[in-house]
């Protein structure tokens, strides 16, 4: 592709004949004819200083200048009707308790189809109709995000102005956010605080990792709630508090030292945990035990604490644990 601009081509006899975007395809290495072709319709393209159709039949003897790359039209999630659990609402902003399974927002290369669909944003467009534009159109209202398979409260501007206010505070770590987790073996300890930097794993790129050098600071607290002893070997069950927001922050951090999240096979869980197969100081094998998953993370943003950034109020919601969550926590 080039990556300079204006370009200046010349036309010689033996191209008479030849279509504009067939000439310009053959010219512009790793280039499409389509990518072409938008070039010429953009008034990217000049044809002996004049606009052209792609369909111009060359002579031979013209010059062309290719102007600059093809403009693409800003990508923007569509509304949609998909059911919200709005924790809180005012003028300003709102909190929503995510399921898990819902994507926050669309990836930077996804185009108006089904990869742009069922998101919370496509949900928040058509509840709220207008939100804040600082993040994009792929990204309106969105101040800060929750993983795919995590549940809870995140927080969304109706606003710029909001969406500003509410970043700022998550930058200078005013927010408060708590987490509940279960997580596979016994910590140790009651409660801790992990220190790793995080950063993205060079061989899996889906995973980010504590292993490098040279990552972003992350702070992770946790406090055991609960410790099950069950036919299913020993889980913890954490509350959690972050003093950063990385990306996978609380899962990378946990898995690092050895207990991965219920669910996360992404960090190490397993995605069928059997049943032990002797449950008693007797060594007698449990009895009808069937072996259980959990299709999502048991990871839940279970309550979050700010200031309103126009009263100053301070603004606390939680959110209980999800059913299934609940329902798996039963059958453990």
């Amino acid at each position: 592709m080039l990556d300079q601009f204006p370009a200046i081509f010349a036309a010689t006899p033996d191209d008479a004949g030849k279509r504009l975007d067939q000439f310009l395809a053959a010219k512009i290495t790793d280039v499409s004819r389509a990518r072409v072709q938008q070039l010429i319709e953009q008034h990217q393209v000049l044809v002996n200083d004049a606009e052209a159709k792609p369909s111009l039949r060359l002579r031979g003897n013209e010059t062309i200048r290719l102007l600059g790359p093809p403009q693409h039209e800003p990508l923007r999630a569509i509304p949609e009707d998909i059911p919200l659990d709005i924790i809180y609402e005012d003028a300003d902003f709102a909190i929503i308790n995510k399921p898990a399974g819902m994507m926050v927002h669309a990836g930077a290369g996804a185009t108006e189809d089904e990869r742009n669909r069922g998101t919370l944003v496509n949900a928040l467009l058509h509840r709220f109709k207008t939100l804040s534009e600082v993040g994009g159109g792929l990204r309106p209202g969105i101040v800060h995000r929750l993983d795919r398979e995590t549940s809870g409260l995140i927080v969304v501007a109706k606003n710029d102005e909001m969406h500003r206010k509410l970043a700022a505070q998550f930058a200078r770590r005013q927010v408060k956010k708590t987490y509940v987790a279960l997580v596979h073996g016994a910590l140790k300890a009651e409660h801790g605080t992990i220190k790793a930097t995080i950063s993205r794993d060079t061989v899996r790129r889906t995973r980010m990792t504590t292993r490098r050098s040279g990552g972003r600071e992350a702070i992770t607290h946790y406090q055991v709630r609960r410790r099950i002893h069950s036919p299913y070997g020993k889980f913890t069950l954490l509350e959690v508090k972050i003093d950063t927001g990385r990306t996978h922050q609380i899962r990378v951090h946990l898995s690092s030292l050895g207990h991965p999240v219920v669910g996360d096979v992404l960090y190490g869980a397993p995605r069928e945990i059997k049943p032990l197969e002797a449950s008693n100081d007797r060594g007698e094998a449990p009895r009808n035990l069937e072996s259980l998953s959990l299709p999502r993370n048991f990871l839940h943003a279970a309550a979050l604490e700010l200031h309103h950034p126009r009263s100053g109020a301070v603004v606390f919601h939680s959110a209980p644990l999800p059913a299934e969550l609940d329902a798996f926590l039963a059958r453990l």
